[in-house]
């Protein structure tokens, strides 16, 4: 199993989506590479903590590559936008690219040098420093609550 750390506007949708690709085997929400320990939702709404809003994909990579995983996430996210994502805005609402070792920042690298357009992307694309697991609510929150407010369209099927 391989990790990758991907914050891209309000996670309860970014979260869904993922869930819903085969060889992803494990999600959570939590908060990433900030400046506080143990923040809570409510620390990032009031601006007393700087984390990203973010989804740890636990995938299993002899069924779905980081490349395919990477092509998913940019299929709902605005590389350009700063701090915000749909009607989400804020720092906690970043674009970011967490990796865990060199050779997924290599291939990271890689995939989005390829990109049309990525020499003018808003996407940090940086080592995790930290992740602190969000509040149990904020866990599948959408499997929870069908009707929530998500920012991705998820009846458009990633293949």
């Amino acid at each position: 199993m391989k990790t990758i750390y991907l914050a891209g506007g309000c996670f309860w949708g970014v979260e869904a989506f993922f869930q819903r690709i085969k060889g992803v085997t494990n999600t959570k929400v939590g908060y990433a590479n900030g400046d506080t320990v143990n923040p809570s939702y409510e620390d990032l709404k009031a601006h007393r903590a700087t984390h990203a809003e973010t989804v740890m994909v636990e995938y299993d990579e002899s069924i779905i590559p980081l490349e395919t995983v990477l092509r998913a996430y940019f299929s709902i996210i605005d590389p350009y936008s700063v701090n915000k994502q749909a009607h989400d805005e804020g720092l906690q609402y970043r674009t970011g690219i967490f990796y865990l070792n060199e050779e997924d920042h290599k291939k990271i690298m890689n995939y989005v040098n390829k990109l049309d357009g990525h020499e003018d992307f808003k996407i940090k694309i940086e080592k995790l420093d930290n992740f602190y697991d969000a509040e149990e609510y904020h866990q599948s929150y959408l499997k929870k609550n069908p009707h929530g407010y998500c920012h991705v369209d998820l009846d458009k099927e990633f293949k």
